[in-house]
């Protein structure tokens, strides 16, 4: 089950252990809601080992800017701290699980 974060330090805990997909997404963006429903029916069931962070925009911009995300849906990938991979727009799950193996 994914958790939402709100702020830089909320971020930063989530992300330093283990791997972490951060989605950075909007309500209003269909794309969003589309690789999340991907993230949730496929990704989460078959990889309980990732951890899922999801930052909604509009309630966190300061933390998109910090990211430099232009275009949503953005995906982070985290192995114990450190970013491993991101990609933009909606993503084969595969993909994702791959850069976080």
């Amino acid at each position: 089950m994914a958790i939402e974060v709100k702020n830089k330090a909320e971020l930063d805990a989530a992300v330093a252990s283990g791997r972490v997909l951060v989605d950075f997404w909007a309500t209003w963006c269909a794309p969003c809601r589309m690789m999340g429903e991907r993230i949730e029916s496929e990704l989460e069931p078959a990889h309980p080992e990732i951890k899922v962070v999801k930052v909604n925009v509009d309630e966190a911009p300061e933390l998109a800017a910090g990211f430099g995300v232009m275009s949503i849906p953005a995906l982070f990938c985290f192995r114990d701290g450190a970013k491993a991979a991101e990609f933009v727009g909606v993503t084969d799950v595969a993909e994702i699980a791959a850069a976080l193996a």
